[in-house]
């Protein structure tokens, strides 16, 4: 895989328009959460909700959408931006459903309106329930529904690319491929989790129903853009590929065969049942094998240069061993989770951070390139990749310290129960990598907004 490979199929202004239409959607969700996580410290001062102005009951509805931007829709965004640049591949830049791309991810922009103004009316609630939490008020679905309908668009315009394919199909585009199978696997999950509780109704429990199987399925497709993004950060590090086709095929087919299994449940137990609920845990560890074995061939393939030939220097390779490192982390502390203390948290954040500097990689070596908004190489680039990495370790490594010593999760203030010496280390070292985190993750917002507004003018990364 060559950066001229997506280069020589991004030539119109309409392709340049949807890539940049997704990646600002990208950018501006992180931008959205950052101003939420902001909000949600200023909620915390006494007496603010006596403010006549100040929404109420601000804090979880503030919570709800720092989540759903940081998490949900930065991650669906650029998903979005590797199936437009797939379908570009395998249509030589002329792809069928050619609107479909432009509208996709301008419902995916006109989505954040609905998601994000509930949290400043009072009305509806804050539902805390895993994966997608929810602002109980119908604006707030009629976002989520706007975004599935924009995600399913662009997903469908690839499929049928692939099938009206005038290129090989290649490793990247089947990887793609694949991503949006699961996508739609997962979408017809949400769709049972709806249908099967229609006079249900709204409330954590149903929000908690809802989500919970399309939730686990749609990490799948999390995991299989994480190993797409390995593939094409290594190959652009190295200028080769660091595994063969056939180990990354393996490896995004081992995940599509697991989320074959998400609809199957619902029909194996008793609907909603906790048996029901177990068996979507268990296919967790159907993420494992798939990112252990490119992983493991990843850095095999690196071996073969020595350590001073490693390129230390290129974000691609930072961002790739770094994202290698932390999501390990997180794979690790999933055997010790059981759901009830800080260590589930440490779990996914340290997943979550390894995906998220995977992304960032491909902003800075596909993306703003392809766009001919690079950015310069320097102190502040390295900074970011090095500050976010570390603060998300810290963050962590401090949450699953604190777990072990039975500090409860989603507990605040005195709820956390700090007794011991071991909790009171833990939640310091999280809150201390948090913050490091937070500031790696505004500079990145900030250089990659900026050049997405700039002209395309711009200094190469060489």
């Amino acid at each position: 895989m060559r950066f001229s490979d997506f280069e020589t199929v991004l030539t119109t202004p309409q392709a340049r328009g949807e890539l940049r239409g997704w990646a600002g959607l990208a950018i501006g969700s992180l931008a959205i959460a950052g101003i939420f996580a902001v909000l949600l410290a200023i909620s915390r001062i006494p007496g603010i909700q006596n403010i006549s102005l100040w929404p109420i009951d601000f804090f979880k509805k503030g919570l709800v959408i720092h989540v759903v931007f940081s998490f949900v829709v930065w991650f669906l965004a650029v998903m979005g931006a590797l199936w437009q640049l797939s379908t570009l591949r395998l249509s030589k830049g002329q792809p069928a459903l050619e609107s479909w791309g432009k509208i996709g991810f301008i419902l995916g922009w006109i989505s954040c309106l609905f998601l994000f103004v509930p949290a400043f009316m009072d009305r509806g609630h804050a539902s805390l329930n895993n994966y997608i939490p929810v602002i109980i008020d119908p604006l707030y679905y009629i976002g989520l529904l706007i975004l599935a309908v924009g995600l399913t668009m662009t997903a469908l315009r690839l499929l049928i690319n692939v099938k009206q394919r005038t290129a090989e199909l290649d490793t990247v585009s089947f990887a793609a491929m694949t991503s949006a199978l699961i996508y739609l696997i997962a979408l017809v999950c949400f769709i049972l989790g709806w249908v099967f509780q229609l006079d249900e109704p709204f409330s954590e429990a149903f929000n908690e129903d809802l989500f919970w199987g399309g939730g686990h399925i749609l990490q799948f497709a999390n995991t299989t853009l994480l190993l797409s993004a390995w593939y094409i950060l290594g190959a652009l590090a190295f200028g080769h590929p660091l595994v063969t086709d056939r180990i990354h095929r393996t490896a995004t087919l081992l995940l599509l065969f697991f989320a074959l299994f998400g609809p199957m449940i619902y029909g194996a137990y008793e609907t909603f049942s906790h048996e029901q609920n177990l068996a979507f845990t268990d296919l967790q560890y159907g993420l494992g094998p798939s990112a252990f074995l490119m992983a493991i061939a990843m850095l095999i393939g690196a071996k073969q240069e020595s350590i001073a030939g490693l390129p230390w220097k290129d974000p691609a390779f930072l961002c790739l061993i770094l994202s290698m490192l932390v999501f390990g982390l997180g794979g690790i502390f999933g055997f010790f989770v059981d759901g009830a203390d800080t260590r589930t948290p440490s779990h996914y954040h340290a997943m979550i951070g390894g995906i998220g500097l995977t992304y960032m990689g491909l902003f800075y070596v596909l993306f703003l390139p392809l766009l001919k908004r690079d950015l310069r190489k320097g102190k502040p680039l390295y900074w970011q990749i090095y500050l976010y990495a570390f603060g998300q370790v810290l963050q962590c490594i401090g949450l699953y310290l604190a777990g072990s010593a039975g500090t409860a999760r989603k507990a605040a203030g005195a709820d956390q129960a700090l007794d011991g010496m071991l909790a009171k280390v833990g939640m310091g070292l999280n809150g201390l990598g948090g913050l490091t985190a937070v500031i790696g993750g505004v500079m990145f917002i900030w250089m990659c907004s900026a050049a997405l507004l700039r002209n395309q003018k711009d200094t190469k990364l060489t």
